[in-house]
């Protein structure tokens, strides 16, 4: 048995090591920016006319599947001539994450500039196949924020505590400076219905027109920071040019294997598909504010708030007049939500949170951070209902892979039944004050109407409503029987309930 003496030491050597971690400088980054005169590439010839006939205005086509998502992102890729701008939180190894890389490899290969921007909290041990995307003359990947190479990093959560612990969450994805994906969705593929055991439910935006060139504003802020290091700088291991061919031969093979499966045939016959080709999106047509963190906001003080978009939402929120519908995975709303929430409820307007129900949530942490104000939201007025652990099949919805369930990933909220607002935000400490976000604040009555239309359809057999009873927690919903309610958080074990239970006292709610 090993002595625990020699244990701790070997803790303490490692924390002492990783206290001693250090980046290289990266202050010879090179600097570059999106290309404004791309107006002659086939994307941009193709929305012209569209843009023509509504002046000044942008279009937003919003995409709940999962294939559609992929779809768009593949399609528009493929017909990319000039500039691929992606920009990830999470990009995993996986079905998902092969096939954009495919994509983005094949631009490169026609001379397309691609510039991939990763947040470094997914990418442990995978330098290697990232410096061999990277030796792609047309390729440059940067890392944000990154972990030190140099030691474990493990322990830099605990030596770098306020550094690493923030991340750059956003998520976008610039075709030719013409077309722009945001939303909620990583790159993975839990995101994209390819898994064969869980699917979020999520949502992303297409854009076109102005909105598309702040998207890319945004991506050029953050690719030019001091923060986006460029993996070459990190990773001084070049590969061999044989280990890229062997590499990139692998590779092949693996994107030629999955070419029979059921999921590419899936994208095959995607409806949507036909419909990008054709140029015929139905696109909902206003004003869209694209807002976002700045990058600084990890390095900044927590109160130096000019580097946060919540003070741009805020001026939205402050001018709600009759209804505000906030549909967020990760509710934590702190002592200042629940009282801003509960003065809206006051003046007479109505609010409502659609979020996880703790059976639904990935991240039970966040759950036991929501509890200790659900009470306080639900005396005070505010409408509450939790997502179900939803099982697509069982609900008629056509599945690849049979009986798959679902939790609530989509961040949008739904203002006056006239703004949208799609994008990467939870509502919670984390995304308000550690991380940084980016979204689209659509104004279009059309859009708001579809979003409050679809919401209060599913709301009923999609989620609990959860009301007070005796001044206790009672959970309503609609099943195959009828009408059924819950005394106790719904399909949880009493582990579950216990354990998300005790996490409230842990005082960690910044973090969540």
């Amino acid at each position: 048995m090993r002595n625990p003496s020699t244990t701790l030491l070997t803790l303490l050597l490692a924390i002492l090591i990783s206290a001693c971690a250090t980046l290289p400088d990266n202050s010879d980054r090179a600097e570059s920016y999106h290309l404004g005169e791309t107006h002659e590439t086939s994307l941009a010839k193709s929305v012209a006319p569209r843009l023509a006939q509504h002046p000044g205005e942008s279009g937003a086509y919003p995409m709940e599947s999962g294939l559609d998502a992929f779809v768009a992102r593949a399609l528009t890729a493929h017909s990319a001539e000039k500039t691929l701008d992606v920009q990830y939180y999470l990009y995993h190894d996986d079905k998902i994450g092969s096939l954009l890389t495919d994509q983005l490899l094949k631009a490169a290969d026609r001379g397309v500039r691609v510039r991939l921007l990763l947040d470094d909290m997914d990418l442990a041990d995978r330098d290697f196949g990232g410096s061999i995307i990277d030796a792609h003359p047309n390729i440059e990947l940067r890392i944000f924020n990154p972990f030190s190479r140099n030691t474990f990093r493990a322990t830099q959560f605990v030596t770098r505590f306020g550094g690493v612990t923030r991340r750059m969450h956003n998520k976008t994805y610039i075709v030719d400076n013409s077309i722009a994906i945001v939303g909620g969705r990583n790159i993975g593929d839990e995101y994209f219905d390819a898994s064969k055991e869980y699917t979020f439910s999520d949502l992303d935006v297409i854009l076109i027109g102005p909105a598309v060139s702040k998207v890319s504003e945004s991506f050029d802020l953050y690719w030019n920071n001091s923060l986006s290091y460029p993996l070459a700088t990190l990773n001084k291991n070049k590969p061999k040019p044989s280990a890229i061919a062997e590499r990139r031969a692998e590779f092949s093979r693996y994107i030629e294997s999955l070419q029979g499966s059921e999921y590419i045939q899936a994208l095959k016959d995607s409806a949507l598909a036909t419909t990008i080709r054709n140029n015929s999106l139905s696109y909902f047509w206003g004003d869209v504010d694209i807002v976002y963190d700045h990058p600084d906001k990890i390095i900044k003080s927590r109160s130096e708030t000019k580097y946060h978009l919540s003070s741009d939402l805020a001026d939205y929120f402050g001018k709600v007049k009759k209804e505000l519908i906030l549909i967020s995975p990760y509710f934590v709303p702190g002592k200042s939500g629940v009282s801003f929430l509960s003065e809206l409820v006051a003046k007479g307007l109505s609010v409502s949170v659609i979020t996880n129900s703790l059976s639904a949530n990935d991240v039970p942490a966040v759950h036991a951070g929501y509890m200790k104000y659900r009470k306080k939201l639900l005396q005070n007025g505010v409408n509450i209902y939790e997502f179900k652990t939803y099982n697509k099949a069982e609900a008629g919805e056509a599945q690849l892979y049979g009986d798959l369930l679902s939790g609530l990933h989509a961040k949008s909220f739904v203002l006056d039944r006239e703004y949208v607002f799609i994008g990467s935000m939870n509502l919670d400490p984390r995304s308000a004050k550690e991380n940084t976000e980016i979204g689209a604040m659509i104004q279009s009555e059309a859009l708001a109407d579809l979003f409050y239309s679809s919401i209060i359809d599913e709301l009923d057999e999609r989620t609990y409503k959860v009301y007070l009873e005796g001044g206790k927690l009672h959970w309503k919903t609609l099943e195959e029987e009828g009408e059924r309610v819950f005394t106790k958080e719904p399909n949880t074990t009493w582990w579950q309930r216990f354990s998300v239970g005790a996490m409230r006292i842990i005082p960690a709610e910044s973090q969540l």
